[in-house]
């Protein structure tokens, strides 16, 4: 009985830790998918950096609680000669649930602009 208790808690405490580990990844990769868009929209000819911002919140707020996209700042840089939008996202990372500290991601998504 006791070797079933001492198993099965740790199993729970392995499967709970594997659950919060791919929630972390999800969100990850939305947010990186979010502002990669963002930075497309951005950067197309008839548009601006805060198009790539409306955007990318918008794509955000549809896939995540609202917490996650509440800092975003899109600028144009230049990387290696080329003009590039740049769309950051800065959003908590997911350690318990969805809560965590506030400044666990860090992502950035870039596109070429059109009117080079």
């Amino acid at each position: 009985m006791a070797d079933f208790v001492l198993v099965g808690s740790l199993l729970a405490v392995l499967f709970v830790g594997v659950l919060q580990v791919g929630l972390s990844l999800y969100v990850r990769n939305t947010l990186i998918s979010c502002s990669a868009e963002g930075a497309r929209l951005g950067a197309r000819a008839d548009a601006s950096p805060t198009d790539g911002i409306a955007r990318t919140r918008a794509l955000i707020d549809a896939s995540l609680p609202r917490q996650f996209g509440s800092d975003v700042t899109a600028q144009v840089v230049q990387v290696g000669g080329v003009w590039v939008m740049s769309v950051r996202v800065r959003a908590p990372l997911p350690v318990i649930g969805l809560l965590g500290p506030a400044r666990g991601f860090d992502v950035v998504g870039r596109s070429f602009l059109e009117r080079q």
